[in-house]
């Protein structure tokens, strides 16, 4: 009896694995120009990406200078501002992304501690 449990506990832990790894994410960076902070944040996110979700992500990065009404469709008010649009929950990170617990929580990828 024990046996079966730990072993249907384990097949249910594989397969949340398994439904992990094919979640996709897609994901918007709103930046102003190459400023060393937008610079930072493009960075910072690109180097989350490839070793959180290699090949599992779409991330689009857009300057307010060159793009400003897509601002206000957005509502950003600050910038650089990531934006996890799927999975959902939506959700919202300001700042350069150099703070790795906040960037990996805003993306459900760790849990908040």
């Amino acid at each position: 009896m024990l046996t079966e449990r730990v072993t249907d506990s384990t097949h249910q832990f594989e397969q949340s694995l398994i439904r992990l790894s094919e979640i996709h994410y897609v994901l918007r960076l709103y930046v102003t120009g190459t400023t060393p902070q937008s610079l930072r944040a493009i960075m910072n996110v690109k180097k989350f990406c490839e070793e959180y979700l290699k090949g599992r992500y779409e991330l689009e990065v857009i300057d307010l200078y060159q793009q400003p009404q897509l601002a206000q469709g957005e509502q950003i008010i600050a910038a650089p501002t990531l934006i996890k649009k799927l999975p959902l929950p939506l959700r919202r990170i300001i700042g350069d992304m150099s703070k790795s617990e906040r960037v990996l929580v805003g993306l459900d990828l760790q849990k908040k501690i």
